[in-house]
C-alpha cells in the first residue's frame, strides 16, 4: 500500500503591513513533493482555511528559483493544487502517514492558531505517524497540545528558521514574533546549525524538523527513511 503524506500550506499572502507580500515559499514544498513522489507515495495540500495558497515573492526570483520550484511554476496542474488546496475539516489524519508543514514567512499569521491543523497533528502523532516541518512551518507546532494537555514540542528536539536567519534575511524589525525564542518557551530543545542557511534537519523519534529552505529536500528524505517497512 502507497505511503500518504499530507502537505500543509498557507493561506496568508502579506505582512501585517499590506504593502509587504508574502505567501508559501515555493521550493520547501516542491523539493519534499519531488522525494514523496519519487517513492510513489499519494500525496495531497491543505490549507487553514482552504483554497488558494499564495507564493511568496522573494522565492521566484534567481538565485532562489531552482529547477524544483520552477518546473511547478510551468506546470498548469500543479498550480491548480495551489490554487485549490482542502480544508482540514474534510481530512481523516488516520489516512496519512505523515505531514508536513512547509514554511515562508506567511506561515506565522495562519498555522499557530488553526485548531483544525493541531486537531490533524494531534491525531497522527498520538496514531504512531510522522510529524514534520521545514523552516517557517514548525510554527504549526507552536501550539499543538496532546490528548494529555502536553505541549508536542515539549522536551522534544526541534529546529526550525533561526532569528539570526531572520536578521541575515532583513526582516526581523517586521516579524510578528521570534519563532525561536517561542519554540524554546513551549520547552522544545532548538538546534540549528552552525552556518546560517546550512542544511540541517534534526530528527526526534517520529519529529523530523528541518532549519530552512535548504533543508526541504533532507527533510523529505528523512521522513522517506522513517516511512520504509
Amino acid at each position: 500500500m502507497s505511503r500518504r503524506i499530507l502537505h500543509v500550506v498557507s493561506n496568508v499572502s502579506h505582512f501585517d503591513d499590506p504593502s509587504h507580500p508574502t505567501g508559501l515559499w515555493l521550493s520547501e514544498l516542491t523539493h519534499a513533493y519531488d522525494v514523496f513522489a519519487e517513492n510513489g507515495f499519494e500525496q495531497r495540500l491543505i490549507s487553514p482555511l482552504g483554497g488558494m495558497s499564495p507564493l511568496e515573492p522573494r522565492a521566484l526570483k534567481w538565485p532562489l528559483l531552482d529547477a524544483s520550484a520552477n518546473a511547478w511554476l510551468n506546470d498548469p496542474a500543479k498550480m491548480n493544487l495551489l490554487e485549490t488546496t482542502d480544508n482540514p475539516e474534510n481530512i481523516d489524519p488516520e489516512q496519512y502517514d505523515a505531514i508536513y508543514f512547509t514554511g515562508g514567512h506567511a506561515v506565522m499569521w495562519d498555522f499557530p492558531n488553526s485548531v483544525a491543523l493541531q486537531q490533524i497533528a494531534r491525531t497522527m502523532w498520538e496514531s504512531g505517524k510522522i510529524v514534520s516541518s521545514v523552516c517557517h512551518g514548525y510554527c504549526g507546532l507552536l501550539n499543538t497540545r496532546l490528548s494529555d494537555g502536553k505541549l508536542l514540542v515539549s522536551g522534544r528536539r526541534v529546529t526550525g528558521f533561526s532569528w539570526t536567519e531572520e536578521i541575515l534575511a532583513g526582516v526581523a524589525k517586521v516579524m510578528p514574533y521570534n519563532a525561536e525564542k517561542e519554540m524554546k518557551r513551549r520547552g522544545a530543545l532548538y538546534e540549528k546549525a552552525l552556518l546560517p542557511f546550512a542544511s540541517y534537519v534534526v530528527t526526534d523519534g517520529r519529529l523530523v524538523t528541518g532549519q530552512n529552505p535548504f533543508s526541504a529536500k533532507a527533510t523529505a528524505e528523512r521522513v522517506v527513511n522513517l516511512l520504509r517497512p
